[in-house]
């Protein structure tokens, strides 16, 4: 494992397809703003359930840019931030990819990369998922998977998508796009290691 940088920004995929999404999103996000400085935030995208049992609602979806304040630095506590605040919020896992009244995904931690029983970083299915790329490509175009694409490549490649912006804000107070790099370098600077 390699070690999140000190000022590593972290990548927070939402989601809820039961009770009231379009509340419980926001109120999600002010309550992740906590753990440290909102730097962005999407829209809320509403798009079909993907995989899972047949007949699920609709889902509502964004991203928050996160800049994690000390304790949540780390990858794995911060995890457990994100899983506590699901149960908070009344979330009960029953089967996998089954509606939920709150879905929290840790997509990234700067450049960190791991794999565990727990905790694979980047998520290892988030570059497959319109309903996370398009509310990514929106706040941090210049994001990119270790292997150098940057969020709003890999989001057309997935085009056309049913990901669709309703245009309702997150987290009103945060900017709605981030100007820096992948890893929280100055936008236009990659990484290291990473390729134009």
């Amino acid at each position: 494992m390699r070690p999140p940088e000190p000022l590593a920004l972290a990548v927070i995929a939402l989601g809820a397809n039961v009770g009231e999404p379009e509340r419980a999103l926001p109120r999600a996000a002010a309550r992740l703003a906590r753990l440290g400085e909102a730097l962005a935030a999407s829209t809320l995208f509403a798009s079909a359930a993907s995989g899972g049992p047949p007949g699920q609602p609709p889902y509502r979806n964004a991203v928050l840019v996160l800049r994690p304040a000390w304790p949540w630095r780390d990858p794995r506590r911060l995890l457990a931030a994100l899983l506590a605040l699901e149960v908070a919020a009344g979330r009960v896992r029953r089967e996998r990819w089954g509606p939920r009244v709150l879905d929290l995904d840790l997509i990234s931690l700067g450049a960190t990369q791991l794999r565990s029983v727990d905790l694979e970083l980047p998520h290892p299915r988030a570059l497959e998922r319109p309903f996370v790329l398009a509310p990514l490509a929106q706040v941090w175009p210049a994001w990119r998977a270790p292997d150098g694409r940057r969020a709003e490549a890999l989001l057309a490649r997935l085009t056309p998508h049913d990901a669709i912006d309703t245009g309702r804000a997150l987290l009103p107070s945060a900017p709605g796009r981030l100007d820096v790099g992948a890893a929280g370098t100055p936008s236009g600077s990659p990484p290291p290691g990473a390729s134009e």
